[in-house]
């Protein structure tokens, strides 16, 4: 299952760091979010895009999970000759992930 199934996504971007939250659509599904979406996930689904450390900061009381991605946007997005490196092209690129089904 597509990980936009289960989460929407909020960005931001400063300079050649980007920074993703997923946010749970149900509350319920916040634990098999954290469950499934691991710094070393996301580092692999971007591979070639992520250059840096992907950390991850857990929010259970608001149901997210916040990424910060270093290295990620080609070198920043006034220097990038990239169309779209700015975190909302990663953040539609996240919700892509696919997570196990679970019953």
């Amino acid at each position: 299952m597509k990980l936009r199934a289960l989460a929407h996504s909020r960005t931001g971007d400063k300079g050649n760091t980007a920074n993703v939250s997923l946010i749970a659509i149900d509350p319920a599904d916040y634990p098999r979010l954290e469950r499934h979406v691991t710094p070393e996930r996301v580092r692999a689904h971007f591979a070639g895009i992520v250059h840096g450390e992907v950390v991850r900061y857990a929010l259970p009381q608001l149901g997210a999970l916040n990424f910060v991605m270093a290295d990620a946007l080609g070198g920043g997005v006034t220097r990038s000759l990239a169309l779209d490196a700015h975190g909302k092209g990663l953040s539609a690129a996240l919700l892509d992930l696919e997570i196990p089904d679970e019953a």
